[in-house]
């Protein structure tokens, strides 16, 4: 009886999992323009096929989506999207009760890893975040002792919208000195992690209804980011070799995209590193066509043989590049700290946006990380740091070793990119695991297109050696009870 009622629960699970996904992939298509108010959705047999689930829970998705007011049904026509005049957002009976005053938004806004973030699991596996014991924390902690004695005022201020004077000067004699790049302080902008700088970036170059290019697989908060923002994403592939440089050239001439994000150095999920000779051909192209190229750096210094290429930024002679460099990730990352570099005619477009969201990233996170960052021993540390994090990748491929999952084994960040087996689904596996309280990011949300449901990212850098096992032996054990996919 036991056995049944776990079955039956699991069978619950995964059914709630797929029809979520066709919602999302429905509120995507509205987001990005697929389908407008008045037309008429694929039917519910094109649907399945198209996401690869049963026909019954995309009925069950589109009659939530109708009661939820955005689409309507139509008798022997199918399922249309609601036109804003006949009530999107209103309840069933399309009156607004007494309290319901406020504006409501037409479409949920939503961050999928997030959400997998808020399940409470032991084997946290999709945080690609340093474990926090191998970072020198009471060494963290005098200096921000240090830094209230010597500005004992520095709680009673505010910071300027491009932050604090004597950290940027700092930052462009170390960008100046490590990588040759020449900037400016006035063209250093201090934010609090890199998605805040991809955030006001997008805002600031991009409009509702332009394109951009954006990698596949790429960073899941952009994609969720760009979607909220109606913007419309053009996917390049991204391969270990790096891009189709030609199909990018195409996208550029046809569709005269605003901008490209991407991810060039130990990507986030895959862990591939662009060549430089695509690096500088890239500048060309954004030059040639006028697409400014947002290059995201979040693992630069987290490399295990040898350093990776310089920025994109250190070859771009024109001002097509915005280059953000974070260090949320291992230098301190309560501080959530990142530098945004842009060119001043770019900079001009990005400062009010800057202003408007916070008025300054706080003083005194600066200060704590202008004094930890640049002294010695945190210099040092690093050099530990990329030994710690490659003995724990290797625990986490050991791991893996008699699988049968495929990976390319990268050369720096955090994170592996697995393949795995044609009949499991990385979203059906996803529901079984955090069940064995272990969690990963399934492929699809990393994918503009919401497909890549054979692929997960997982993380080995949160988790100590004897803890990526374990959690490897849970994810292992949860695709071993899960059904063929080619079985449904």
């Amino acid at each position: 009886m036991e056995q049944k009622e776990q079955q039956e629960q699991k069978g619950q699970s995964e059914g709630r999992s797929m029809k979520l996904k066709v919602e999302e992939a429905v509120l995507e298509g509205l987001r990005t323009g697929e389908w407008k108010e008045g037309e008429r959705l694929p039917s519910v047999r094109v649907m399945a096929e198209r996401l690869g689930v049963h026909r019954l829970t995309v009925l069950k998705a589109y009659s939530r989506l109708e009661e939820e007011r955005v689409l309507e049904s139509r008798y022997r026509s199918g399922y249309y999207v609601r036109n804003r005049e006949s009530g999107v957002g209103l309840p069933a009976g399309g009156q607004e009760g007494h309290w319901a005053y406020a504006a409501r938004p037409g479409y949920r806004n939503r961050s999928r890893l997030s959400d997998i973030h808020s399940f409470p699991v032991m084997y946290r596996m999709s945080e690609a975040l340093l474990d926090p014991t191998l970072l020198p924390n009471r060494f963290l902690a005098s200096h921000a002792k240090e830094v209230l004695d010597r500005h004992p005022m520095v709680l009673s201020t505010y910071s300027t919208v491009m932050g604090d004077l004597a950290l940027r000067e700092a930052m462009a004699e170390y960008f100046r000195v490590r990588h040759g790049i020449e900037a400016t302080a006035e063209e250093i902008m201090v934010t609090s992690g890199s998605q805040q700088a991809i955030d006001l970036v997008s805002r600031a170059l991009v409009k509702r209804g332009d394109k951009v290019l954006i990698e596949r697989p790429t960073y899941s908060p952009a994609i969720d980011l760009f979607q909220q923002q109606g913007i419309r994403m053009l996917p390049v592939d991204l391969t270990p070799e790096g891009y189709d440089l030609g199909r990018i050239e195409e996208l550029m001439r046809v569709e005269k995209p605003r901008m490209f994000y991407l991810n060039p150095t130990f990507h986030n999920p895959t862990g591939y590193t662009v060549p430089t000779v695509q690096r500088k051909a890239l500048i060309e192209l954004a030059e040639r066509y006028s697409c400014i190229l947002v290059e995201d750096d979040v693992y630069h210094d987290l490399y295990f043989d040898k350093p990776p290429p310089p920025p994109m930024f250190y070859y771009d002679t024109e001002g097509y590049v915005v280059y953000i460099r974070s260090y949320s990730k291992y230098i301190a990352p309560g501080l959530r700290m990142s530098m945004l570099i842009a060119r001043p005619s770019v900079m001009e477009a990005i400062r009010p946006i800057k202003a408007l969201a916070d008025a300054g990233t706080p003083v005194l996170a600066q200060k704590i990380f202008h004094s930890f960052f640049f002294s010695h021993r945190m210099q040092e540390h690093i050099e530990k740091l990329r030994l710690a994090v490659r003995l724990r990748k290797e625990a986490m491929e050991h791991a893996f070793e008699h699988s049968g999952w495929k990976w390319r084994s990268p050369e720096g960040g955090l994170n592996l990119w697995i393949q795995l087996p044609k009949e499991i689904s990385a979203e059906q596996l996803l529901a079984r695991s955090l069940e064995l309280s272990a969690a990963f990011v399934p492929g699809s949300i990393c994918d503009p297109f919401g497909e890549m449901d054979d692929w997960i990212r997982i993380s080995y850098s949160l988790l100590g050696e004897k803890s990526i096992a374990e959690g490897v032996e849970r994810l292992l054990e949860a695709a071993e009870s899960l059904p063929s996919r080619n079985s449904n």
